[in-house]
């Protein structure tokens, strides 16, 4: 069984030091093909955040990663910094590929750079980027679960979270639908969901999923939910669904614990 896990807003900067510790742990046991970080990986690009990122990273025991910048990880109040190299500290920790690709047998995940130095919080979908993620999702097979990273949500649940959604995110969404797209993960608003895609645009031909994340171990917890992190599981070839487990951190046990689990029906006739 293939394994992939979604951490988010880890916001290093406000982080909690033991669920670090039992995040590491966890991953470290599941033992993941691939290791999704989608975005706000610190919480004020600061070049000490983005060590400490570094350095759990270089803990963690996993082939493949796929990481994203957030709009915490370009500097807010150094002006020159945010305007003529806003992504240099982020760089400097995870490389210069902003938009990471990973094809495995079972996995396709894409990652597409969705932060703007021109904007604050929002995020934004380029049409450049809806076409060339749609050419990528094109050329996988029957046998992968096909996955979008962004970092803010196509799809919301809360009323107040309608100004976070993607600007661009209609198109991105039909396009990627078409052409072939499982699940669209997120993060950026701390809440984690699993939800048809369906709910919010009725005319797409295909089944595809909204999975969001919420923070993975930052104190900064909305919405009265813990630390939490998703584990995406998909078993032999040829197989049409794939579970998505969310687990909690629990402050009793210092460790994290399955809460919920989605079976996800993978259209391939659509």
């Amino acid at each position: 069984m293939s394994v992939l896990i979604q951490i988010s807003d880890t916001h290093f900067g406000t982080e909690r030091a033991h669920v670090v510790d039992a995040l590491l742990r966890f991953i470290n046991d599941m033992s993941p093909s691939i290791l999704v970080l989608s975005g706000d990986v610190t919480q004020r690009a600061r070049r000490s955040q983005f060590l400490s990122a570094r350095k759990f990273m270089d803990q963690v025991r996993v082939p493949a990663v796929v990481a994203l910048p957030g709009n915490h990880d370009i500097p807010l109040l150094n002006l020159p910094a945010r305007l003529f190299f806003p992504y240099d500290g982020y760089k400097r920790a995870f490389g210069n590929n902003l938009e990471p690709y990973v094809d495995q047998s079972d996995f396709l995940v894409i990652g597409v750079n969705t932060t703007r130095a021109s904007r604050h919080v929002d995020g934004e979908v380029s049409a450049l980027q809806i076409a060339r993620v749609g050419a990528q999702l094109r050329s996988a097979t029957a046998d992968q679960v096909r996955i979008v990273v962004t970092h803010q949500p196509v799809h919301v649940i809360r009323a107040s979270d309608e100004k976070n959604l993607l600007h661009g995110h209609g198109a991105a969404v039909r396009e990627w639908a078409t052409a072939g797209a499982d699940i669209i993960m997120g993060g950026h608003i701390h809440l984690p969901y699993v939800r048809p895609l369906s709910d919010r645009f009725h005319d797409l031909p295909r089944r595809v999923w909204a999975v969001q994340a919420g923070t993975a171990t930052s104190y900064r917890v909305r919405h009265h939910t813990p630390n939490s992190v998703n584990l995406v599981r998909c078993s032999a070839a040829g197989t049409r669904s794939c579970v998505v487990e969310r687990w909690d951190y629990h402050v009793r046990e210092r460790g994290f614990a399955l809460t919920q689990g989605d079976r996800l029906e993978l259209d391939r006739l659509g």
